[in-house]
């Protein structure tokens, strides 16, 4: 069983290809900056592309799309896309705000980078009639529920872009996956390459500063209104923090799930024990954590290795699987982890 959708939940990272690791936000953006211009088309596809004469294509979940040359309407309705788009230097008409940012339903580490406030068009609860009247020319839907019918829907409006082929889990596509698939989408799959490579060797940068993350167990894990969950392997959270060098509880990755995150009883919260436990709220606050006295009496929390996540945008960041989402959270997110966990 999973936990509800809304706030904070999904994103996954299939295997690491590298993390993208934009040397920091500013890294980032300037990068993007100094890329080329958004019409410019790469000169090569990016992985699980092909190009077919003078149009290029892209395979994903629901089979080889044909990409339009320089889509200027691009409705970003993905867990991350809209993001994403930005940090290729792309603006969007519309987008869904999956993190309840508002505003223009990106976090504050995109927020400089939007020059045209898009349309808001839902999440879960998505208006066909809404996508179909910004007239977009391209849709990108990559980090989704996997959804066929969703697909075809949006498909009748325009060229839409899907998960990647082997997703097998709702919001199952990690960063790296996205971003190839938006770049590529985009015309701008040297820049995609560009960004990825720099995450990714961010990521490099931040474990190999912080030894003593290595081959640590990690539990990753949530308290909302409707009880206690844990992250798996496959969601952008644990990803991360695999990423860094730790190795997911295997106590939490025994228990059956078929999605991102797996519901826990109140019997159940001893298996949160780990070498480091990082647990946030979801529409509740961080004390109704800490109070709780199975949580308490965790090893981990009586050894000072639980970090309680408190800040909305650093729980979004960590929550985001976006380049610029990821860079954030290893400025904000990691000293904290640092702090709980010393060399």
């Amino acid at each position: 069983m999973s936990l509800p959708f809304p706030i904070g939940d999904p994103v996954s990272l299939p295997s690491r290809r590298t993390l993208l690791t934009g040397t920091s936000i500013t890294g980032l953006a300037a990068l993007t900056a100094c890329s080329s211009e958004p019409g410019e088309e790469a000169s090569t596809a990016a992985p699980g592309t092909a190009g077919s004469g003078s149009a290029t294509t892209v395979e994903t979940l629901f089979g080889t799309v044909e990409l339009p040359e320089d889509p200027q309407r691009v409705v970003a309705l993905g867990w991350g896309d809209a993001e994403t788009c930005l940090a290729l230097g792309t603006q969007v008409v519309g987008t869904s705000d999956w993190l309840a940012f508002g505003g223009d339903g990106v976090g504050p580490w995109a927020d400089d980078l939007v020059t045209r406030t898009p349309e808001q068009l839902g999440t879960l609860e998505l208006s066909y009639e809404a996508v179909a009247a910004l007239q977009p020319d391209l849709i990108l839907n990559t980090r989704s529920d996997n959804d066929p019918a969703k697909n075809e829907n949006l498909t009748a409006i325009a060229t839409t872009v899907g998960p990647p082929p082997g997703t097998t889990i709702p919001y199952g596509t990690s960063w790296q996956e996205q971003l190839a698939l938006v770049a590529t989408a985009l015309g701008k799959a040297d820049l995609g390459d560009e960004l990825a490579s720099a995450l990714e060797l961010r990521f490099d940068e931040v474990a190999a500063a912080h030894p003593q993350f290595a081959g640590r167990t990690v539990t990753v894990g949530t308290y909302y209104s409707g009880g206690w969950g844990a992250y798996v392997e496959g969601d952008t959270r644990v990803d991360f923090m695999t990423s860094l060098g730790f190795v997911q509880n295997p106590a939490v990755a025994a228990l059956p799930t078929d999605s991102f995150s797996v519901s826990l009883s109140a019997e159940q919260l001893s298996l949160l024990d780990a070498d480091l436990v990082v647990l946030f709220p979801i529409g509740l606050s961080a004390e109704e954590i800490t109070a709780d006295p199975v949580v308490q009496a965790l090893p981990a929390t009586q050894d000072g290795r639980l970090v309680v996540l408190d800040e909305a945008a650093i729980v979004s960041a960590f929550s985001s699987g976006t380049t610029l989402g990821l860079g954030y959270a290893l400025d904000e997110a990691v000293p904290l982890f640092a702090q709980a966990l010393p060399a």
